[in-house]
């Protein structure tokens, strides 16, 4: 799948209107000025003639433009490009923001992904207008204006945080991507954060609507004592880095905005940590283009307006996503909940404070998961041969997978069917454009909202949704159910009805909730 080309005439007129729809999307070069903004800067519009567009803001600055001033484009939310795309430049964005070009070099990147690294360089400066080393070059300008702006760290942290080598190189790029030194981006913040000493306090920008409710119930409904916390309004948990344990808390604070709170054992996990919070909480999805598509089907037009800017949640952790997948596989939540509790606290590691504690290693469940672990023992034997695979790395799972390989990996491996890999593909992935039939609280939101209740007739149904299938199962999984009082009678032939489905979910590898 390819993201959608925009012509110069359509992104003209998106910068004319100054659109914040596609802030991070595109950034316009102005020859006559030597600078690069985003969509919506309110500076006046330049002529045509001397406008060029480009896919990232490496290009630009590979093409000798320096960031805006005043719209600071970095600023902007990430493009939902690297998403909704498959192919091996979006995949390269996404590991490139995980942090794999500081801690592998662009030979590890280009590893991960198949090529040589001479092959991967001229790849993306085809696609993209820049090689990896660029692209990583600009995310760690990123990252730097992002701590300048949003905490009180030294800059000297800033610069190892961000990803850079050495101050002084922190220094340079963010003076020539900028035109500004550090100490004078700093100045420009209009607010100064208070925070506890040791942690980060940021603000997370995103596109609007956003459904950050909808998240912290989704969350709060399969969080782990111990490892997450929740509330209505905030999800916090303990997470495992490259560096070592790490803690982060999103909360909405009180004029809508989801602000970010993160502690680290090492600062270059810092970045990496904001771009997985930012998966996790779908933040560079484009909820007006999802809810466009979707609410133009009349079936769908009530949950769209029920719930604008729904968001589909991403994982904390890869291998973490798998097992949790495995366990809630043919059980309600609230059973996989309590199985899960049960493996983390006997088996997972406490953290360095001793408030809480991680989630287990594949190792640790490998070893010893089926000591915890209850239930048919060829359920348990997938579970713990699957962590035992992630340990040993005979399987591999990352955000950067290919979708079509991914999944025929997880498929080869015992006990695990279609719902399994494809509800994993959604989470670790962010793929936008996942339906899951089987499962039965899709199907039972289908019934609600009078479409096909079948498997079979509900795919066909679900292709109409594409390339956002993802966001339409997110749209069934909330669908309203009825209400209606039911006589005893009907009570028994909804429970059979019920009971009926939860078997066909089983045979197919469905969930049961």
């Amino acid at each position: 799948m390819t993201f959608p080309a925009m012509s110069f005439d359509e992104r003209y007129r998106a910068i004319d209107a100054r659109d914040t729809r596609f802030d991070g999307q595109f950034v316009t070069a102005v020859h006559s000025t030597g600078i690069y903004c985003r969509p919506s800067c309110p500076a006046r519009t330049p002529k045509p003639e001397n406008v060029s567009f480009y896919p990232t803001s490496a290009a630009a600055h590979e093409a000798g433009f320096r960031a805006c001033k005043r719209c600071l484009p970095e600023a902007a939310p990430g493009s939902p490009a690297w998403d909704l795309r498959g192919d091996t430049a979006a995949r390269a964005m996404r590991l490139i923001a995980d942090g794999v070009v500081e801690r592998e070099g662009v030979p590890g990147l280009a590893m991960r992904l198949g090529y040589s690294s001479r092959h991967l360089t001229r790849l993306l400066a085809t696609e993209l207008g820049a090689g990896p080393l660029a692209l990583a070059r600009a995310h760690r300008a990123h990252n730097a204006r992002m701590l300048l702006v949003g905490t009180d760290l030294a800059i000297a942290d800033i610069a190892f945080s961000a990803g850079f080598a050495s101050i002084r190189q922190c220094n340079e790029t963010i003076r020539e991507v900028f035109g500004l030194t550090p100490t004078e981006l700093r100045a420009r913040r209009r607010i100064s954060s208070i925070v506890v000493p040791g942690t980060i306090d940021l603000i997370l920008p995103h596109r609007e609507p956003m459904d950050a409710a909808g998240i912290f119930v989704w969350m709060a409904a399969r969080a782990l004592p111990g490892v997450e916390s929740t509330t209505e309004n905030s999800f916090a948990r303990h997470v495992r880095m490259p560096g070592g344990a790490a803690w982060f808390e999103v909360r909405q604070d009180e004029n809508a905005r989801l602000r970010l709170r993160a502690q680290v054992t090492h600062l270059s996990d810092l970045a990496p940590l904001v771009a997985t919070v930012r998966r996790i909480f779908d933040l560079d999805a484009d909820p007006i283009a999802v809810d466009a598509a979707l609410s133009s089907h009349p079936e769908l037009l009530p949950l769209v307006a029920r719930i604008p800017g729904i968001r589909v949640p991403g994982a904390a952790d890869p291998h973490e996503m798998l097992i949790r997948a495995m366990i809630g596989q043919q059980i309600t939540v609230a059973a996989a909940r309590t199985a899960l509790m049960k493996l983390a606290e006997a088996l997972g590691e406490p953290t360095p404070d001793s408030e809480g504690h991680l989630f287990p290693t594949m190792t640790a469940i490998a070893e010893h998961g089926t000591e915890v672990l209850r239930g048919p023992a060829a359920r348990i034997r997938a579970i713990t041969g699957a962590a035992a695979a992630l340990a040993d790395g005979s399987l591999t799972l990352t955000v950067g997978d290919d979708r079509v390989e991914q999944r025929q990996a997880l498929l080869a491996m015992p006990g695990i069917g279609p719902w399994t890999a494809d509800y994993v593909r959604m989470r670790v992935l962010g793929d936008p454009d996942v339906f899951l039939p089987g499962d039965v609280a899709v199907r039972a939101g289908a019934a609600a909202a009078a479409l096909p209740a079948d498997p079979a007739p509900l795919a066909v149904w679900s292709e109409r949704t594409a390339p956002w299938r993802s966001y339409f199962t997110a749209h069934l999984w909330r669908a309203p159910r009825p209400t209606t009082p039911t006589t005893s009678r009907e009570t028994s032939r909804v429970s059979l009805k019920t009971a009926i489905s939860m078997t066909h979910a089983k045979s197919r590898g469905g969930k049961s909730a």
